[in-house]
Order: structure tokens, then C-alpha cells, then sequence
């Protein structure tokens, strides 16, 4: 990629090869948002819950507002920075808004809305405890996905990755319990182990070895100078950094995710849909197209086994999850292969592919989001957790399930639904690729998502429990459970519909 062109408001319109670079304090303010949200959410209370809960929708209003307002900028072509410190010699803590980091703050930002007003029900209807401690940490991970959305370099992305890993270790950790306790080692373990002895290495290895040490891994000035090292040095770095950022939840480090789904259903979505998973994929994403880039990848033997990885990665947890009676299980076992997707796409090294892959973040997002709400709506109203027990649910709450099936059939990928259009590009990406057995995966593995996915909306809808005496009647979760699922089941739509932007975003031409 070539060097950016820096230009004031005052210069003359002309016609640039390259995006241009404006000056502006937007990115700092996205990312302080959550911080002022926070104080005032612990000045709150637990005494004052409304006043409380006022501040946590505030702040995700504003941030979404702040980040919206970017979008136009970006749209016509220039990029936003924002330079925040000098950490080293030639290594700042720059914050820089482009089209993929736009598209991924977009989607957080604006599902923070929804989550935060699902959780006000949630946590509500639970009477859970520590809410205070909930909400202040929420939104201090909604503070580190900025930071990673709007990084300019690999420093810069470190730095607030590993800040989501402690941000989001209270919340996996919320209900104090055995299991809580024993969920949050393995989710801090996995995460920590990784990013300190993988891709910490691979940092320092590019920093000290390029350049002697000038060289900051800029994801627009230094692409693909990782090719000035020798091809098994490359291979080895690619493994470090993939495998690094296993919030990306490739096999063999997805362990953790699993395990992470003791916390509450709100934190659950943050961890599937908002913030962790999709912070790991876009790591990888950054890395394999701004880092390395499209040319030194397409002449590396190891990315062939990276898309192997990733191909096995969609077909085992796709596997795993048919025998998964439980609810978020089954869909967390869901994730770890969409996350492949993700980050197959970005292996392919095409433009279509980087596209779909990012479009992926933005598609998988908005369905599997619905589903876990559902979920969760279930467990409020019922106390159900088990695909098994769902049987006549249907009846009884058909918002509900009627939004699970339309995330549902999002996630498989069916038209008019945003999936399709993400899964379009991937495989067009991998035909681009001369992959063809790459497409054939993507088409088993949407089969899979079929055969978890939908008996659980046809056991709510169509198998009548024999045991259950209640007479028949609308028994929905609590209001503000019900609304943010079903605003992001409609969103699915959307998304399908009102493609065009995000194409223009993920740098697919037409």
C-alpha cells in the first residue's frame, strides 16, 4: 500500500492515487467515552440503578454517534488519525479510522446500544448482584474494541488487546461461583498465555529485525516488509501471530470459549458478537492483510496450512456443536466456526476474500447476537437452558423464537439475509484463489449449521411438550430482553439490503 497524503481542509480538491490523512480527535473521543461512562456508573451505585443505567446508555449513544459521524469521512476516501503518545522511537500510540476499523467500531458500537438495554432486563429480571461491577467493566471493554478498531500499528493493537483480556476477566467471573472461578482461569489462561509467549515474541521479532528497529509495522506504511525476512522466518512469524490471538478461537487455543459461557447471557453476547471474538479475527485480519499483505502471503507455503487450519476449525466445532444439548453451548461451539470463516477469508489473500472476511464481522455479528439474546430471553422467562426442554416454547413465546429463527437462518447464510452476502464473498474469494475445494467447505459447513441451528427453532415450534400443563398464552422475557432481539433479528434484514456502504468499507469493488 502506498504512503498516505497528508492534506488540510484549505487544499485544493485534486485527484490522489492514495487516501489522504485528516487530523481529528473523533478515534480519541470513541475510545474516552466509555471511561467518563464508567465513572459515572460507579458514582451511581448500587443505589441508584436508574441513574446508573442512564449513564451506561449515555455512553454507548454517544460513542455510537461519535463513531457514525466518521463514516462519511471514510466513505469519500480519506482516513482520520489521531496521535495520541510517543511510546518509543519511531513507535506512537496512533489511533487511525479506515474502512475495515470503521465497519468494526460501527458494529460494536451500535450492538453496545442493544446490549446494554437487553442487560438492564437481563440483570433485572435475574435480581443478579454486583451490577455496578458489571456495567463499569461492560463498558471498559467496549473502550479496549475502539482502542483495537482504530490502531495504526501492532504496538498499538497490543496494547489494547491485552486491555480486553483484563477488562473482560471480572465479567467472565461475574457469578463467583466453582464454575465461574474455573471458567475464568481457563478464559485469562488461554488468553494470556498466548499473547505473552506467541504473539509478544513476534512483536519484538519484527520490531528489533526490520530496519534495526525503525520499522513499526504500520498497518499503512509498512505493509509487507515482514518479506524482506527469509520465507521459514515468515512462516514461523505468521504461526506466532495467528495462534497469538487466540481471542480469534482457532483450534487448538478455543478451549476457553466454551468454558466462558458460565458468565451471564449479556456477557456472552459481548463475548460472541461485540467485542472478544471479533476483536481476535480482526487482529488476524490486520496482520495477514497489513502486515504481511496480499503479495507475501500469496507466495508463502505456510498460509496454505493456515487455511487448513482454519477450514478444520469450521468443520469440528460445527461437529461439536450437534451434540451439544445446551443452549449457549451449542452456539458457542457456532462461533468458533463462523470465527473461521473470518479468518479463512482473510488467508485467501484476495480482495474479495479480505472482503467477505470482514464483512463476516459485521453479518455474523448482528445473527449471532440474536441468538444468544433468545437464549437468554428463554432462561428469563423459563428457567430453560437445554435445546431439549424447548419443546411448544414456540407458542408461548413467539418473538422470541421467531427472532431465533432469523438469526438462525442468517448465520446458515440464506438470502435475504445478511449471511449470504458475507459467505457470497468468501467464496468468491476462494475461486479468486483457485480454491474450489475451499467453497466446498463453506457449503458443508453451512449444511452443519443447519442441522444444529434449526431443530431447535422446529422443537419450539413444532413438538408439543406433553409434560408441560400451563395453558397456552403469550409468556415473553421482560420487555427490555424482547425489544433488543428483535430489533437486531430486523437488522439481519438490513444488512442484506443496505449492503452497498459496508462493500464500499470492507474495499470490495464493484
Amino acid at each position: 500500500m502506498s504512503e498516505a497524503v497528508v492534506i488540510d481542509s484549505v487544499t485544493p480538491t485534486v485527484e490522489l492515487l492514495a487516501p489522504w490523512v485528516v487530523e481529528d480527535i473523533r478515534p480519541l473521543i470513541a475510545f474516552l467515552v466509555p471511561w467518563l461512562g464508567m465513572i459515572g456508573i460507579m458514582w451511581a451505585g448500587e443505589k441508584r440503578p436508574n441513574l446508573r443505567e442512564t449513564f451506561t446508555l449515555v455512553a454507548a449513544v454517544i460513542q455510537s454517534t461519535v463513531v457514525l459521524s466518521m463514516v462519511p469521512v471514510i466513505l469519500n476516501g480519506a482516513i482520520i488519525e489521531c496521535h495520541v503518545w510517543q511510546i518509543f522511537t519511531h513507535v506512537p500510540l496512533l489511533l487511525r479510522v479506515d474502512g475495515p476499523g470503521i465497519l468494526f467500531a460501527c458494529v460494536a458500537s451500535l450492538l453496545w446500544i442493544a446490549t446494554t438495554v437487553y442487560a438492564i432486563g437481563y440483570m433485572r429480571g435475574l435480581h443478579e448482584h454486583a451490577q455496578t461491577r458489571f456495567y463499569s467493566f461492560f463498558a471498559l471493554s467496549l473502550s479496549a474494541t475502539m482502542g483495537v478498531a482504530f490502531s495504526a500499528n501492532l504496538l498499538t493493537i497490543y496494547i489494547f488487546y491485552e486491555m480486553l483480556s483484563i477488562s473482560t476477566f471480572p465479567l467472565v467471573t461475574h457469578m463467583q461461583d466453582k464454575n465461574a472461578r474455573t471458567g475464568g482461569r481457563t478464559y485469562l489462561g488461554y488468553l494470556l498465555f498466548t499473547s505473552l509467549c506467541l504473539l509478544l515474541p513476534a512483536l519484538s521479532w519484527c520490531y528489533v529485525w526490520l530496519d534495526g528497529g525503525k520499522v513499526t509495522m504500520d498497518f499503512l506504511t509498512d505493509t509487507g516488509k515482514i518479506g524482506f525476512f527469509t520465507e521459514p522466518t515468515q512462516i514461523i512469524l505468521l504461526v506466532l501471530f495467528t495462534f497469538g490471538f487466540a481471542k480469534a478461537g482457532l483450534m487448538p487455543f478455543h478451549s476457553w470459549l466454551p468454558g466462558a459461557m458460565v458468565a451471564p447471557t449479556p456477557v456472552s453476547a459481548l463475548l460472541h458478537a461485540v467485542a472478544v471474538v471479533k476483536v481476535g479475527v480482526f487482529c488476524v485480519y490486520r496482520v495477514y492483510t497489513d502486515v504481511f499483505g496480499p503479495e507475501v502471503l500469496a507466495k508463502m507455503d505456510g498460509e496454505d496450512w493456515m487455511m487448513l487450519v482454519a477450514c478444520a476449525t469450521i468443520l469440528i466445532s460445527s461437529l461439536i456443536a450437534l451434540s451439544q444439548d445446551n443452549l449457549k453451548r451449542r452456539l458457542a461451539f457456532s462461533t468458533i466456526g463462523q470465527l473461521g470463516y473470518i479468518v479463512l477469508g482473510a488467508t485467501l489473500a484476495t480482495e474479495q476474500g479480505s472482503g467477505g472476511a470482514v464483512l463476516h464481522i459485521a453479518m455474523h455479528a448482528c445473527g449471532k447476537i440474536t441468538l444468544f439474546f433468545c437464549a437468554g430471553a428463554i432462561f428469563v422467562a423459563t428457567g430453560k437452558k437445554y435445546v431439549s426442554e424447548l419443546r411448544g416454547l414456540g407458542r408461548k413465546m413467539p418473538i422470541t423464537m421467531g427472532a431465533f429463527l432469523i438469526g438462525a437462518l442468517s448465520v446458515i447464510g440464506l438470502p435475504p439475509l445478511g449471511g449470504f452476502i458475507s459467505k457470497w464473498y468468501l467464496a468468491m474469494g476462494a475461486l479468486d484463489r483457485d480454491a474450489a475445494w475451499v467453497v466446498v467447505v463453506l457449503l458443508v459447513s453451512s449444511l452443519l449449521n443447519v442441522f444444529y441451528l434449526l431443530p431447535v427453532a422446529v422443537t419450539a415450534f413444532f413438538r408439543k411438550d406433553e409434560t408441560d400443563n400451563e395453558p397456552i398464552g403469550i409468556k415473553e422475557a421482560p420487555w427490555a430482553c424482547v425489544v433488543p432481539l428483535a430489533l437486531t433479528a430486523v437488522g439481519c434484514f438490513v444488512l442484506f439490503f443496505l449492503s452497498d456502504p459496508l462493500l464500499r468499507l470492507a474495499g470490495i469493488k464493484d
